[in-house]
């Protein structure tokens, strides 16, 4: 098969699958409050337990993450996603079988501890892409979270009035399960050996990585990026309110400014791929974070619903670029054969960031007002741009990932 066409057949398959991935948790997700509360009977304390019903998904990942990408560099990334595709799909039919709040949180755990399927997809289009077509590659999947962020909570919103929070999970599982044979039929991974390949243990994995400065720098700018995001997300729809939005229209406005900032993703994520192969990824995250905290301070200034959302747009322009960066320069600096457990750590710190966000930003939209958490956002993701230009934490002059390969040899 010639190796161009492969790699982007690759890419082309492994959008589509990663947006069904992504459009089952955007289309059925975000109601399963209205789940709990309507189908499960949960009247107490409905905040609490839809928060541990969303965190402990986030918890079993970010602890599982790293073994499954040791098992994926031993047997292949696509094994990998067959595995997470079909358990990710039983995961959503559970779901419409549950019968308590108890069962749920038991599935939960499950999909968690089960899931993978985007890393996966991830590290394989990191790896068998063309060294010059890495960060193109890697910003056009990153935009297949986006469009289905956009589509999705649209689409469920109509599904799950029309048919219901039940019926709705059973349509994501069968979504997940057509993005399993999409990878069972179409992905190939012609550049994996199994016989080259080691297994090692996660403790072991855990010390290579240390080893490699770099790839820990861009561990603690994802956590760090995740959190900055999800301590902003559960608090929109408050502050949308507070800009004016009658109650009525409040979820319709805040929905457009969530898909203010998907779309700029969809615009700019392709482009500053392009822009990282040419100028390096370091700088393109740079410009990203400087970016995404200018826009989290300039919020504090703005008071009206579309000088707002148009402010989101900008911010999504420039913040598009810092996960496709961070993923190409995971991809730069560690081996081949690490690269799978290199972007479970990567998933890791990722979820651990979607767990603490919310519950950070809920604590401090509770003491503080919402602009000042923007402040502090702001204020966050420019330090963090800044770090990376001080030689202790640059991603430019530190040890390299031949350094690291030595370790695991």
């Amino acid at each position: 098969m010639d190796s161009a066409y492969s790699w982007k057949r690759n890419l082309f398959v492994l959008w589509i699958g990663t947006f069904l991935v992504s459009m089952a948790y955007s289309v059925s997700i975000p109601f399963m409050s209205i789940f709990l509360q309507n189908d499960l009977g949960v009247n107490d304390h409905l905040e609490a337990w839809t928060g541990s019903i969303f965190a402990i998904t986030f918890l079993a990942g970010s602890l599982i993450a790293p073994f499954w990408g040791s098992i994926a560099d031993k047997y292949g990334r696509k094994p990998m996603m067959l595995r997470a595709g079909l358990c990710l799909s039983i995961a959503y039919f559970l779901y419409f079988i549950v019968q308590n709040p108890y069962e749920l949180i038991a599935v939960r755990i499950m999909e968690g501890l089960l899931a993978g399927y985007i890393p996966s997809a991830f590290a394989l289009v990191a790896t068998n892409t063309p060294e010059k077509h890495v960060g193109y590659a890697l910003g056009i999947i990153s935009t297949s979270n986006a469009a289905a962020s956009i589509i999705g909570p649209l689409l469920g919103g109509v599904v799950s009035h029309m048919i219901g929070p039940r019926d709705t999970f059973f349509l994501a599982g069968i979504m997940v399960f057509i993005a399993f044979l999409i990878a069972l039929f179409w992905v190939k991974e012609p550049s994996f050996n199994k016989s080259e390949a080691k297994r090692s243990s996660v403790a072991q994995d855990l010390r290579i990585a240390a080893s490699n400065h770099k790839l820990i720098t861009a561990l603690f700018i994802v956590f760090i990026t995740s959190t900055s995001i999800m301590i902003l997300e559960p608090l929109l729809t408050i502050y949308v309110l507070k800009l004016g939005a009658d109650q009525s229209s409040a979820s319709l406005h805040a929905g457009i400014i969530f898909s203010a900032v998907g779309i700029a993703t969809l615009i700019a994520a392709p482009q500053w791929g392009r822009i990282g192969t040419r100028i390096g990824y370091e700088k393109v995250l740079f410009i990203g974070l400087l970016g995404g905290g200018i826009g989290n301070l300039l919020q504090i200034w703005v008071h009206h619903l579309v000088g707002f959302g148009s402010l989101r747009f900008v911010y999504g322009l420039f913040f598009a670029g810092v996960f496709p960066a961070l993923n190409a320069f995971i991809a730069k600096h560690t081996e081949p054969e690490f690269r799978s457990r290199a972007f479970g750590l990567n998933q890791s710190a990722n979820q651990m960031g979607l767990l603490l966000g919310p519950l950070i930003g809920g604590l401090l939209a509770g003491q503080l007002s919402i602009p000042v958490v923007f402040a502090i956002n702001g204020s966050m993701l420019l330090l963090v741009a800044l770090l990376t230009k001080v030689p202790k934490f640059s991603l430019l002059g530190s040890r390299s990932s031949s350094e690291s390969k030595a370790l695991s040899d």
